[in-house]
């Protein structure tokens, strides 16, 4: 297998291709800890961004409310809590008392707080085409060519749609689709893999000419780019 610059099959693929607008600017983009459907800020105090059930905030809200009726003066100085409490502790120094399930709780959320955010992960895997039915009872039992193709991987989105797209560097678009995010094992919010059909055209020691970037539909928030070769011709 070879691979060749594909010159004006590339520019005619280009221009068959729908121009897209570039990904939204940084400065109109969601913050970055935005949570996923589903999940608020606790906002124990005015900056925790952890993402909750509307519930645990909720909850929140109201021990933060009756923090002073909880606190007696003690061992632990006038911030003692009163029997059957303890200090939530969702935040280093965070002395409002609550139930140790509470307590348990906010230790939990903290644990999942990343896999909660609309980090929009990405990354790039290859895949070969394979085994061909023969259509006599017989196939094949290795890849039809033998040939690389980009697969789009990503994690930390919505369950839903996600767009996915390759640029050249140049800003051109080569190639875009859409692949809908499922809540998988193994993986932290919704995940997908969306096979391009495009062939891997890296080589060792030459840089990508290309970047690959997914957005969430539901957010509108956009993954880093991750470089890529493309516009090879196989032969």
């Amino acid at each position: 297998m070879k691979y060749q610059a594909s010159g004006n099959a590339a520019l005619t693929a280009a221009l068959t291709l729908a121009l897209l607008p570039a990904p939204a600017a940084a400065s109109t983009a969601p913050p970055p800890d935005t949570c996923q459907v589903g999940f608020v800020w606790r906002e124990a105090r005015p900056t925790d961004h952890v993402c909750v059930t509307p519930k645990v905030r909720e909850r929140t809200q109201v021990e933060n409310r009756l923090k002073y009726t909880n606190w007696v003066t003690g061992a632990y100085g006038p911030h003692t809590c009163v029997n059957g409490t303890v200090w939530r502790e969702a935040f280093t120094g965070d002395d409002v008392c609550v139930t140790p399930r509470s307590r348990d709780e906010a230790r939990q959320d903290n644990a999942q707080a990343a896999d909660r955010r609309v980090t929009a992960k990405l990354w790039i895997s290859t895949y070969r085409l394979g085994p061909v039915d023969n259509g006599d009872g017989t196939a094949s039992t290795t890849s039809t060519d033998d040939i690389p193709r980009l697969k789009l991987n990503g994690s930390h989105f919505n369950p839903g749609q996600v767009k996915v797209f390759i640029y050249y560097n140049t800003g051109k678009l080569f190639w875009s689709g859409t692949v809908t995010a499922t809540r998988n094992g193994g993986y932290a919010g919704g995940s997908f893999g969306k096979r391009t059909g495009k062939v891997d055209c890296s080589i060792p020691g030459k840089p990508g000419n290309a970047y690959a970037r997914a957005q969430d539909v539901t957010s509108g928030r956009w993954s880093a780019s991750v470089p890529v070769r493309v516009g090879c011709y196989v032969y």
